[in-house]
Protein backbone atom coordinates (compact mmCIF):
# COMPACT_ATOMS: atom_id res chain seq x y z
CA UNK A 1 0.00 0.00 0.00
CA UNK A 2 3.00 2.29 0.18
CA UNK A 3 4.13 4.09 3.28
CA UNK A 4 6.11 2.57 6.15
CA UNK A 5 3.53 1.57 8.73
CA UNK A 6 4.14 -0.78 11.64
CA UNK A 7 1.87 -3.59 12.75
CA UNK A 8 -0.46 -5.78 10.72
CA UNK A 9 -3.56 -3.61 11.04
CA UNK A 10 -1.69 -0.44 10.10
CA UNK A 11 -0.25 -2.13 7.03
CA UNK A 12 -3.48 -3.68 5.81
CA UNK A 13 -4.84 -0.56 4.09
CA UNK A 14 -8.06 -0.35 2.12
CA UNK A 15 -7.08 -2.37 -0.94
CA UNK A 16 -5.80 -5.37 1.00
CA UNK A 17 -8.78 -5.28 3.34
CA UNK A 18 -11.16 -5.00 0.39
CA UNK A 19 -9.50 -7.91 -1.39
CA UNK A 20 -9.76 -10.17 1.67
CA UNK A 21 -13.40 -9.19 2.16
CA UNK A 22 -14.31 -9.65 -1.51
CA UNK A 23 -12.65 -13.07 -1.67
CA UNK A 24 -14.54 -14.22 1.41
CA UNK A 25 -17.85 -12.99 0.02
CA UNK A 26 -17.23 -14.60 -3.38
CA UNK A 27 -16.41 -17.89 -1.71
CA UNK A 28 -19.68 -17.80 0.23
CA UNK A 29 -21.61 -16.96 -2.94
CA UNK A 30 -20.01 -19.81 -4.86
CA UNK A 31 -20.37 -22.43 -2.13
CA UNK A 32 -22.62 -22.01 0.90
CA UNK A 33 -25.11 -19.59 -0.68
CA UNK A 34 -24.83 -20.52 -4.34
CA UNK A 35 -28.58 -21.05 -4.75
CA UNK A 36 -29.37 -17.53 -3.55
CA UNK A 37 -27.18 -15.90 -6.19
CA UNK A 38 -28.04 -18.05 -9.20
CA UNK A 39 -29.20 -15.79 -12.01
CA UNK A 40 -28.25 -12.57 -10.23
CA UNK A 41 -24.92 -11.98 -11.97
CA UNK A 42 -24.27 -8.58 -13.51
CA UNK A 43 -25.21 -8.89 -17.16
CA UNK A 44 -23.86 -5.51 -18.30
CA UNK A 45 -20.37 -5.27 -16.89
CA UNK A 46 -17.60 -7.39 -18.40
CA UNK A 47 -15.46 -6.96 -15.26
CA UNK A 48 -17.02 -7.63 -11.88
CA UNK A 49 -14.20 -6.29 -9.69
CA UNK A 50 -10.98 -4.66 -10.85
CA UNK A 51 -7.91 -5.26 -8.70
CA UNK A 52 -5.57 -2.41 -7.86
CA UNK A 53 -1.87 -2.63 -7.04
CA UNK A 54 0.07 0.54 -6.31
CA UNK A 55 3.14 1.95 -4.64
CA UNK A 56 1.18 5.11 -3.76
CA UNK A 57 -0.09 5.64 -0.22
CA UNK A 58 -3.81 4.82 -0.38
CA UNK A 59 -5.14 4.74 3.17
CA UNK A 60 -6.53 6.54 6.19
CA UNK A 61 -3.31 7.31 8.12
CA UNK A 62 -3.33 6.44 11.81
CA UNK A 63 -2.30 10.05 12.43
CA UNK A 64 -5.66 11.06 10.91
CA UNK A 65 -7.81 8.33 12.50
CA UNK A 66 -5.91 6.73 15.36
CA UNK A 67 -8.62 4.25 16.33
CA UNK A 68 -8.16 0.92 14.55
CA UNK A 69 -11.84 -0.01 14.73
CA UNK A 70 -12.82 3.33 13.22
CA UNK A 71 -10.43 2.85 10.32
CA UNK A 72 -11.61 -0.68 9.60
CA UNK A 73 -15.22 0.47 9.77
CA UNK A 74 -14.49 3.19 7.22
CA UNK A 75 -12.73 0.72 4.91
CA UNK A 76 -15.75 -1.56 5.13
CA UNK A 77 -18.14 1.29 4.35
CA UNK A 78 -15.97 2.49 1.49
CA UNK A 79 -16.01 -1.01 0.04
CA UNK A 80 -19.80 -0.76 -0.13
CA UNK A 81 -19.86 2.56 -2.01
CA UNK A 82 -21.22 2.00 -5.52
CA UNK A 83 -21.23 5.35 -7.33
CA UNK A 84 -19.96 8.93 -7.32
CA UNK A 85 -22.89 10.29 -5.33
CA UNK A 86 -22.33 7.78 -2.53
CA UNK A 87 -18.60 8.43 -2.60
CA UNK A 88 -19.08 12.17 -2.20
CA UNK A 89 -21.49 11.57 0.67
CA UNK A 90 -18.97 9.25 2.29
CA UNK A 91 -16.23 11.86 1.94
CA UNK A 92 -18.42 14.58 3.45
CA UNK A 93 -19.21 12.38 6.46
CA UNK A 94 -15.53 11.57 7.04
CA UNK A 95 -14.52 15.23 6.80
CA UNK A 96 -17.33 16.20 9.17
CA UNK A 97 -16.10 13.72 11.76
CA UNK A 98 -12.32 13.86 11.40
CA UNK A 99 -11.48 17.06 9.53
CA UNK A 100 -9.98 17.73 6.08
CA UNK A 101 -8.65 14.66 4.34
CA UNK A 102 -4.86 14.19 4.26
CA UNK A 103 -3.38 13.37 0.87
CA UNK A 104 -3.26 9.56 1.34
CA UNK A 105 -6.98 9.56 2.17
CA UNK A 106 -7.84 11.74 -0.83
CA UNK A 107 -5.79 9.43 -3.01
CA UNK A 108 -7.61 6.46 -1.48
CA UNK A 109 -10.98 7.85 -2.59
CA UNK A 110 -9.58 8.59 -6.04
CA UNK A 111 -8.33 5.02 -6.25
CA UNK A 112 -11.94 3.89 -5.93
CA UNK A 113 -12.80 6.07 -8.94
CA UNK A 114 -9.90 4.53 -10.83
CA UNK A 115 -11.24 1.06 -10.14
CA UNK A 116 -14.68 2.01 -11.42
CA UNK A 117 -13.25 3.43 -14.64
CA UNK A 118 -11.01 0.37 -15.06
CA UNK A 119 -14.05 -1.88 -14.81
CA UNK A 120 -15.90 0.21 -17.41
CA UNK A 121 -12.92 -0.07 -19.75
CA UNK A 122 -12.60 -3.85 -19.37
CA UNK A 123 -9.51 -3.90 -17.15
CA UNK A 124 -9.33 -6.70 -14.62
CA UNK A 125 -6.24 -5.35 -12.90
CA UNK A 126 -4.47 -2.00 -12.65
CA UNK A 127 -0.87 -1.63 -11.50
CA UNK A 128 0.47 1.85 -10.78
CA UNK A 129 4.20 1.73 -10.09
CA UNK A 130 7.42 3.38 -11.22
CA UNK A 131 5.72 6.17 -13.13
CA UNK A 132 3.50 3.89 -15.22
CA UNK A 133 0.01 2.49 -15.18
CA UNK A 134 -0.42 -1.04 -16.49
CA UNK A 135 -3.96 -2.19 -17.18
CA UNK A 136 -4.63 -5.88 -17.71
CA UNK A 137 -7.49 -6.50 -20.11
CA UNK A 138 -9.89 -9.42 -19.62
CA UNK A 139 -7.92 -12.66 -19.61
CA UNK A 140 -10.59 -14.66 -21.43
CA UNK A 141 -9.75 -14.07 -25.09
CA UNK A 142 -13.18 -15.43 -26.07
CA UNK A 143 -14.98 -12.80 -23.99
CA UNK A 144 -17.64 -10.80 -25.82
CA UNK A 145 -15.80 -7.74 -24.54
CA UNK A 146 -13.37 -7.98 -27.46
CA UNK A 147 -16.24 -7.53 -29.92
CA UNK A 148 -17.84 -4.73 -27.93
CA UNK A 149 -18.00 -1.00 -28.77
CA UNK A 150 -16.09 -0.34 -25.54
CA UNK A 151 -12.99 -2.24 -26.67
CA UNK A 152 -13.17 -0.65 -30.13
CA UNK A 153 -13.21 2.79 -28.51
CA UNK A 154 -10.28 1.92 -26.24
CA UNK A 155 -8.23 0.88 -29.28
CA UNK A 156 -9.16 4.03 -31.18
CA UNK A 157 -8.25 6.24 -28.24
CA UNK A 158 -4.88 4.52 -27.87
CA UNK A 159 -4.16 4.94 -31.59
CA UNK A 160 -4.99 8.64 -31.32
CA UNK A 161 -2.51 9.11 -28.43
CA UNK A 162 0.55 7.02 -29.35
CA UNK A 163 2.93 9.17 -27.33
CA UNK A 164 1.85 8.06 -23.87
CA UNK A 165 -0.67 5.27 -24.50
CA UNK A 166 0.24 1.79 -25.69
CA UNK A 167 -1.67 -1.47 -26.05
CA UNK A 168 0.25 -4.66 -26.66
CA UNK A 169 0.39 -8.33 -25.74
CA UNK A 170 2.78 -9.51 -23.04
CA UNK A 171 3.70 -12.93 -21.72
CA UNK A 172 2.82 -13.22 -18.02
CA UNK A 173 2.90 -16.01 -15.47
CA UNK A 174 -0.73 -16.68 -16.35
CA UNK A 175 -0.20 -16.73 -20.10
CA UNK A 176 -0.39 -14.15 -22.86
CA UNK A 177 -2.24 -10.99 -21.78
CA UNK A 178 -3.25 -7.80 -23.54
CA UNK A 179 -1.96 -4.79 -21.60
CA UNK A 180 -2.68 -1.09 -21.60
CA UNK A 181 0.31 1.09 -20.66
CA UNK A 182 0.01 4.75 -19.66
CA UNK A 183 3.22 6.72 -19.17
CA UNK A 184 3.85 9.70 -16.91
CA UNK A 185 1.90 8.43 -13.90
CA UNK A 186 3.76 10.10 -11.04
CA UNK A 187 0.71 10.67 -8.83
CA UNK A 188 -2.71 9.11 -8.34
CA UNK A 189 -4.23 12.20 -10.00
CA UNK A 190 -2.23 11.50 -13.17
CA UNK A 191 -3.76 8.04 -13.37
CA UNK A 192 -7.26 9.34 -12.71
CA UNK A 193 -7.07 12.06 -15.37
CA UNK A 194 -5.57 9.69 -17.95
CA UNK A 195 -8.36 7.17 -17.40
CA UNK A 196 -10.99 9.93 -17.44
CA UNK A 197 -9.78 10.74 -20.94
CA UNK A 198 -10.56 7.18 -21.98
CA UNK A 199 -13.93 7.15 -20.27
CA UNK A 200 -15.10 10.52 -21.60
CA UNK A 201 -16.57 9.13 -24.80
CA UNK A 202 -16.66 5.42 -24.13
CA UNK A 203 -19.89 3.86 -25.47
CA UNK A 204 -22.27 1.76 -23.40
CA UNK A 205 -21.52 -1.97 -23.27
Amino acid sequence: MGGEQSGFINEIGFETYQKILAEAIDELKEKEFKELYTGTEDKESFVKEAQLDSDFELLFPDSYINNISERLNLYTRLNEVKDETELMEFEAQVVDRFGPLPEPATDLLNSVRIKWIAQDLGLEKVVMKKGKLLGYFISDQESAYYQSPVFTWVLQHAQAHPGNVKIKEKQTRNGLRLLLTLEGIEHIDDALQSLYAFQAEVPAN
